[in-house]
């Protein structure tokens, strides 16, 4: 007797058929209904949850599956020894860098008396880590100090005149 097992084929996509997804309005993985294909790729599907169409996004898990196997292909294939690529945590683009510069920065100037300054002019080289006064941020200082301090109201009323006008009413009642 010969058994006839069956043979599971995943279903090929095709415009009108649903999906899982990404969905970016959403922010997570969701049902979709393919609304464009481009030959056998899927390029454009709509949410059943909010109805909202965008490009096609594989869904999150299908992504952290994929960079799994790329880790572990790199790190088969690695050299004995040596050590893949990305060995650190990867810092968000210029969030954290930009924050954490500022803090080193605030921490070297915290407690410096104002001679640990030095003068710039262009002919001189400065080293990393020296602490520099240039004339527009001792000028911008001494200005700032001078200036008499606007109350909080005026400046609200001279940028939004209908402010005013919302308050005249208001008062008048």
């Amino acid at each position: 007797m010969t058994s006839t097992a069956a043979v599971v084929r995943p279903k090929l996509p095709r415009v009108g058929g649903e999906i899982d997804a990404y969905c970016t309005k959403c922010r997570m993985d969701l049902n979709h209904r393919i609304i464009a294909m481009v030959g056998e790729d899927v390029k454009r599907v709509e949410c059943l949850t909010c109805h909202g169409d965008h490009n096609y996004r594989r869904p999150l898990a299908e992504r952290e599956k994929e960079k799994e196997r790329k880790a572990m292909r790199a790190a088969i294939h690695a050299a004995p020894g040596t050590t893949p690529k990305s060995s650190g945590p990867r810092t968000e683009r210029g969030g954290s860098g930009k924050l954490a510069a500022k803090q080193l920065w605030e921490r070297s100037i915290t407690g410096q008396p104002p001679t640990a300054f030095k003068s710039y002019t262009v002919k001189q080289t400065f080293a990393t880590g020296e602490l520099i006064r240039t004339r527009a941020s001792a000028t911008a200082s001494s200005r700032a100090s001078s200036m008499p301090k606007k109350s909080r109201s005026s400046s609200r009323t001279a940028r939004a005149p209908w402010r005013r006008r919302w308050r005249r009413k208001k008062t008048t009642d």
